[in-house]
Formats: C-alpha cells, sequence, structure tokens
C-alpha cells in the first residue's frame, strides 16, 4: 500500500522543461526579428523637397541642429570626432547607410564637414533627409 502511494505522489507532478524550453525560444525568437528604431538624438526641421524619395534603411543617422550641434545616435559629437564614429557604426554594420538630417537653417558647410567625413571613414552611400512636398 505505501509504495502504491509513493507512485502515485511521483506521477502527479508535472514537467516543466518542455513549456520553459517553447518560452525560452519564444523570447529568442522575438529578440531576433524585433526591430530596433534608431534616432539621431534632436528633432530637427528638414527643407521641403519636391523630389524626396522614401528611404526605408538608414542605418546611421546623424542630426545637425540650426544652432551648430551635431547629433550621432542620441549624444553631441565634437565635429573633430565625427570620423572616428562613424568608422566605427560602419564596422559594425558595413552594409550601412547614412542619412544626414540638416536643419532647413544649419550651416552648409557643416553639412559638408559631415558628408567629407563620412567618405572619408569609407562610407558610399550617403542621403540627405528633406520632406516630401
Amino acid at each position: 500500500m505505501r509504495g502504491k502511494r509513493m507512485r502515485e505522489t511521483a506521477q502527479s507532478e508535472v514537467n516543466m522543461t518542455p513549456m520553459l524550453d517553447v518560452v525560452f525560444i519564444m523570447l529568442i525568437f522575438f529578440i531576433v526579428t524585433a526591430s530596433f528604431v534608431k534616432e539621431a538624438g534632436v528633432e530637427v526641421i528638414r527643407p521641403p523637397a519636391k523630389t524626396a524619395i522614401s528611404k526605408d534603411k538608414g542605418n546611421i543617422l546623424i542630426a545637425i541642429t540650426e544652432n551648430g550641434q551635431i547629433w550621432i545616435d542620441r549624444r553631441q559629437v565634437d565635429p573633430r570626432s565625427l570620423r572616428a564614429n562613424i568608422e566605427r557604426l560602419h564596422g559594425e554594420n558595413p552594409q550601412g547607410a547614412i542619412v544626414v538630417q540638416a536643419d532647413q537653417k544649419s550651416q552648409n558647410h557643416l553639412l559638408v564637414q559631415v558628408m567629407d567625413a563620412a567618405k572619408a571613414a569609407g562610407v558610399n552611400e550617403i542621403a540627405i533627409a528633406a520632406d516630401g512636398s
């Protein structure tokens, strides 16, 4: 009688291993398939353009504010270290493109400086963000 009671309690336990396996597989699936939104870090007023084309992928976003600040990945960057930052980000994703979001009141020489640093860092695909009219 005692042996039968011990067998019943052992059989009534629920095996949690398959459920944990499924939960971990789902977690890995959601992490891998999640798309992360990249932002430059500041809001800029882009100039309008009638020929603007929507670009789906811009892996490196660089923003130039109207008061001359350059932002990459939500942090302000010194213009002298711009090339090093672009090289680091481009090294993480070599197929990535650069999208420059220049404020319509920003200075032209900063835009040229950013584009020059991107070319010097080995990035060939550079786009300038504009609002479509």
